[in-house]
């Protein structure tokens, strides 16, 4: 399979609706980049979850999974699975955090994902980073909306492991849910590799892509 590389990434955003967002769909490939990258800036908006445990458990998982660089960590609290009644105040968040970062990647939801929190912000996020070269993670969950991605990170057999391992630690408050364990998101990740020849991977969607042949 091609292997495309992308030069120099110093500044990344991280855009979610929820807390654990992008830890489940991109937390392995931000343990491969930040990997000894102290110098690496890292900015969050997770747009749900403000003011509760939630909040918490996403400060303390994305400060493992981007260490050891330092991630800027913003959590608003618009409400879980009503967030596109409040659609110009998320593009407001979206749009103040672009006015501060100019960044070479960034992560977010992708069109596709039947939760409309994650469709509503994938479909800003183009909006307000218009010139980026944006990842769209997949989240694994029980609406079945896993589509076939075109952008594979491979990820080694530890780097899974870590990520999984990482999820059941930081996020208790997800524990309950039965798809919510390392089954699963081996699992998955385990799907991805097979997808593009290696052991683990996990797999995004890229809508725009420029290329300088």
């Amino acid at each position: 399979m091609l292997s495309l590389r992308i030069p120099e990434i110093r500044q990344v955003a991280l855009i979610a609706a929820h807390c654990d967002d992008l830890a489940i769909g991109a937390g392995g490939s931000l343990l491969t980049l930040c990997a000894g990258r102290a110098d690496l800036t890292v900015h969050a908006l997770v747009l749900g979850g403000g003011g509760t445990v939630r909040e918490d458990e996403e400060r303390a998982a994305l400060a493992d999974f981007c260490a050891p660089a330092q991630p800027e960590v913003t959590v608003l609290d618009f409400p879980d699975g009503r967030m596109p009644a409040q659609w110009l105040a998320v593009k407001e968040a979206m749009a103040a955090l672009r006015g501060r970062i100019d960044p070479d990647l960034v992560f977010a939801p992708h069109r596709d994902d039947r939760h409309q929190d994650h469709r509503m912000v994938a479909e800003i996020v183009p909006q307000v980073f218009r010139d980026h070269l944006v990842l769209g993670y997949e989240i694994l969950k029980w609406d079945g909306d896993l589509t076939q991605p075109s952008v594979y990170q491979p990820l080694s057999e530890e780097t899974a492991r870590r990520k999984a391992e990482l999820l059941a630690k930081h996020y208790p408050s997800q524990h309950g849910k039965d798809w919510y364990d390392e089954d699963a998101f081996l699992g998955l990740a385990r799907l991805r590799g097979v997808q593009q020849h290696t052991r683990y991977a996990e797999a995004f969607h890229v809508e725009k892509l420029s290329l300088s042949l």
